[in-house]
């Protein structure tokens, strides 16, 4: 499911395709803000989105073998809800 798929199916329920698309478009908005501000967003059954710092690490160049200097940086996990798991398992 993409996007507009997703905006198609909320639109079912709403008055308007423009309505369902702008409610999806302020809860993605929401989400990535929190994340932005490194707040953790937990959606009760479906998972919770964590902002975690990865440390800068040395790397090496599969090609040339030489050692590289990956900076440290932020990374999102997300980690599903046990109703999410117990659907796809």
């Amino acid at each position: 499911m993409n996007k507009v798929e997703l905006v198609e199916k909320v639109a079912e329920l709403t008055e308007t395709k423009k309505q369902a698309q702008e409610i999806v478009e302020t809860i993605l908005a929401s989400i990535k803000g929190a994340l932005k501000k490194k707040e953790d967003v937990a959606i009760a059954g479906f998972g919770a989105f964590k902002v975690k710092k990865v440390k800068a690490k040395t790397a090496r160049n599969p090609k040339t073998g030489e050692a590289i200097k990956v900076p440290a940086k932020n990374k999102v996990t997300w980690k599903p809800s046990k109703e999410v798991k117990e659907l796809v398992n």
